[in-house]
């Protein structure tokens, strides 16, 4: 099944990283996902929907144990390119399976779906997405994903999904910055915890 992401037109690889490094140019943090990311003090990240490697290489500048996995290789060629010491691995989501070399499925305390990776999904994916992402999880550990909201998956469904894959919405704001969470809003993240 086709994503959502492969479907776009967006730009892909370097191009698409070009859009950060003139925030970043003009002043303005693009580091958002990250900060949040690190007030949750995890040891370990997965960084789910990797893209160009932005979360994934400044959680490792920040001495935060990140992977990456997309399954845009033109996007993980710059991951690549940018820290071939940190791990990438091409993969749809819906089917992801690390394992270590004893062969158990590797786990984190935080997986992270930055970046819309949500709403770019193939259309009814989500729920399996979601139930791949959290056998990634250690007990307790945190899913953290941001998407636009009133597009393809709203609110309600999302914490469906997450509930039936045994995550529990523990805090949701309106911003990566922590601003407050209101009904209506165009934006949301929000933070499921590993109950079972």
């Amino acid at each position: 099944m086709t994503s959502r992401w492969q479907e776009s037109g967006a730009p892909r690889g370097d191009a698409y990283d070009a859009q950060f490094t003139a925030l970043a140019a003009s002043g303005r943090n693009p580091h958002g996902e990250v900060d949040f990311v690190e007030r949750l003090a995890p040891r370990t990240v997965l960084d789910a929907g990797c893209g160009t490697g932005r979360v994934a290489i400044e959680l490792a500048a920040r001495h935060v144990d990140a992977i990456g996995v997309d399954l845009d290789s033109a996007m993980l060629a710059t991951a690549r390119a940018k820290a071939p010491h940190l791990e990438w691995y091409e993969a749809d989501l819906a089917e992801l399976d690390l394992r270590d070399r004893d062969g158990k499925r590797r786990r984190f305390d935080v997986v992270v779906a930055a970046g819309n990776v949500m709403i770019f999904l193939a259309p009814g994916s989500e729920p399996t997405v979601l139930a791949r992402l959290a056998e990634h999880l250690e007990p307790g550990g945190a899913l953290v994903a941001g998407f636009q909201l009133g597009r393809q998956l709203s609110l309600t469904d999302y914490d469906r999904a997450a509930d039936a894959a045994g995550l529990r919405l523990d805090a949701r704001v309106a911003t990566w910055d922590g601003a407050p969470f209101v009904d209506g809003g165009d934006y949301a993240v929000s933070v499921h915890r590993k109950v079972r």
